[in-house]
């Protein structure tokens, strides 16, 4: 039996040794390795902060101190130490283990915090509310990684804690040089800069051996030190803020983390605790991956460090690639991103041209803003972003691209249900959000073809801004049309006009055996996908003359969605015209792999074919008025 198996809280740490403590560290590290490589997961990340979590559990009493996390895939060596070692098998995995804190789970889980640059907001109306209920026997602590210190709200934050100098708020910077990749950016520099302020370090020794042996020489030598501190570790950007720092600290030594969160705990008012962390740290393959150090890992060979499974295309290689054919031929095309130049397939395209690539850390609002201004410089920049993180950056698309008309393209991957990350990564909020900004054009691609193609029209155009969205995973056999008609592919065409199955964009081989379902039962179907969802095509709204139900498929929310503006803009030219709208609830769904999610949700074939056949029942004959009155609105 190893140290981990007797660690069902964090109050068990406290009798360790500092020998126990290292051993533990390394079953720790064994335990990540082996159970994250059999379900995927966050691994380079939390082999970074072994060490730190452990002394943070030992200076502080969670759940009685409150420690939130920021991006919480850095958290698995928390739960571990939390109790939770048996839910592992089952990480990330429907009814599972959440790879992020969870409520649910632990009440050490504070926050179910899994976007970047917020944890430092939460500290502080914590620690304002503690301060005000008059609990000021509870720390509250901030486990912040470098990357997150790109976005500006975590700057924002910083502000109103330093203004407070008996706010006692204990930020622990986790200094990894990385976020996904490589931390961008001129705060990205200072840090790096204090990582190798040694000098630093052997001047403080200095300093402290002589102020012991001569008090009366502390007031010169406290100006020396500052003067020596701002040349080898220029930390007064925090000074000036009125936050006291403390490191930089090996990270990896768990009693100097100790140290320096016991002294951070006693100061009384705000903290930066500066820990120098190697993301991988203990795991050769992912200490030697350039790209993000393991960062998030599908199942692979814990030996080797390889997949298990050889990748089928995926939609974020399409795209990558498209985009490098792209800027070949159009020397005014460039690309945006915010600290996900891996994860969105840009890679390719910034060793091909690295000047033409932006990654602004993360920092989805500038990004967004910064695009608009390469747009009305004369480029025609593609911002690629996972679809959740351009939530961030509404009012950015909304007054700063679309008010001005820019042609800045959004590219959204993981759009629609991603699933394993949790509710918060899920993409399913891109259609309903979006749908509210004026001259903004959204295509949802079926297809490789359609991605291209997709991709090269809303580069094209030049009178507003587009989106592109598509989901996660592998990219599917291309679907292709029967017919195009006024901006509408007909992907089949059988037996009487009965129902006009509408699918937007992935959902097309899902509408395709929906129909084949029906066509075994009598039942005329007609599959088409628009080339656009927004705005709706002229061509759809007259195709939806002669058929007694229209159905709409998609992977974002029915409410304000794209089936809900279809019924809206078929209401406004022909009032009663039967429409079922299939897609997602409003509620934050459950982790599960794609096909779990969305079968809970009832996107299946079956599913979508049981409620059709129901609903077809009740429809009444097509009418002959009602279609005159469509074709002639519409005309």
């Amino acid at each position: 039996m190893g140290l981990l198996d007797a660690i069902t809280g964090p109050a068990d740490l406290a009798g360790l040794s500092s020998a126990q403590l290292g051993e533990l560290a390394g079953e720790i590290r064994t335990f990540l390795i082996e159970n994250v490589s059999r379900t995927g997961g966050h691994l380079g990340p939390n082999l970074g902060a072994v060490e730190l979590t452990i002394a943070l559990h030992r200076v502080f009493r969670s759940p009685h101190d409150l420690i939130v996390w920021d991006t919480g895939h850095q958290a698995y060596v928390h739960k571990l130490l939390t109790g939770r070692a048996g839910l592992f098998p089952r990480l990330r995995q429907k009814d599972g283990l959440s790879g992020y804190p969870s409520r649910a789970e632990s009440p050490h889980d504070l926050v179910e915090n899994s976007h970047a640059s917020t944890a430092l907001s939460y500290a502080d109306g914590l620690a304002n509310g503690l301060r005000l209920s008059g609990r000021t026997d509870r720390a509250v602590v901030a486990v912040v990684g470098d990357g997150a210190l790109t976005g500006g709200m975590a700057w924002e934050a910083l502000n109103n804690i330093a203004a407070a100098k008996d706010r006692p708020v204990i930020m622990v910077v986790n200094d990894n040089g990385r976020s996904y990749a490589p931390t961008v950016g001129g705060f990205a520099h200072h840090l790096a800069t204090l990582r190798t302020s040694r000098g630093y370090e052997r001047f403080l020794d200095w300093v402290k051996r002589t102020l012991a042996s001569a008090p009366a020489v502390y007031h010169p030598l406290h100006g020396l030190k500052k003067g020596v501190k701002d040349l080898v570790a220029p930390q007064g950007l925090f000074e000036d803020l009125g936050l006291k720092y403390v490191g930089p600290v090996d990270g990896h030594d768990i009693e100097a983390v100790e140290f320096s969160l016991r002294r951070a705990a006693q100061f009384g008012g705000p903290v930066i605790v500066h820990c120098l962390t190697r993301k991988g740290n203990g795991y050769p393959h992912a200490e030697n991956d350039e790209a993000d150090r393991f960062h998030a890992v599908r199942v692979i060979d814990p030996v080797t460090g390889r997949p298990v499974q050889v990748s089928a295309p995926s939609w974020t290689s399409a795209f990558g690639a498209e985009m490098v054919a792209l800027a070949e031929e159009r020397p005014d095309v460039v690309a945006v991103t915010a600290a996900m130049l891996e994860p969105t397939g840009l890679a390719p395209l910034a060793a091909r041209f690295p000047d033409r690539v932006f990654d602004v850390g993360i920092a989805e609002q500038h990004a967004v803003t910064s695009a608009a201004g390469l747009a009305m410089a004369g480029l025609r920049p593609v911002v690629a972003v996972y679809s959740t993180f351009l939530n961030r950056a509404f009012d950015q698309v909304l007054l700063d691209v679309a008010l001005h008309r820019q042609p800045v393209t959004f590219v959204l991957d993981r759009a629609g249900v991603t699933g394993d990350d949790g509710p918060s990564h899920n993409g399913m909020w891109d259609l309903a959000v979006f749908q509210a900004v004026p001259g903004l054009a959204i295509a949802a691609p079926r297809d490789a073809r359609t991605l291209r193609a997709a991709l090269r029209a809303a580069v094209a155009r030049d009178d507003g801004p587009n989106l592109i969205r598509f989901p996660k995973g592998a990219l599917g056999p291309d679907l292709p049309a029967v017919q195009q008609r006024d901006g509408v592919d007909v992907l089949r065409r059988s037996g009487e006009p009965d129902v006009l199955l509408v699918s937007a964009g992935a959902m097309a081989g899902l509408c395709l055996d929906a129909a084949d379902l029906l066509a075994a039962q009598g039942i005329g179907v007609t599959v088409v996908d628009p080339l656009r969802l927004k705005p709706v095509p002229a061509g759809l709204i007259r195709m939806t003359a002669g058929f007694r139900l229209v159905a709409t498929v998609e992977d974002g929310l029915r409410v304000n969605g794209f089936g809900a503006v279809l019924g809206q803009r078929l209401r406004d030219v022909a009032a009663g015209t039967p429409l079922i709208v299939f897609g997602l609830p409003q509620r934050f769904l459950d982790q599960g792999r794609r096909p779990e999610v969305l079968a809970d949700c009832g996107l299946t074939a079956g599913a979508v074919a049981a409620a059709i056949t129901g609903r077809l029942g009740g429809c009444p004959p097509r009418s002959p008025e009602r279609d005159i009155r469509v074709k002639e609105t519409v005309a």
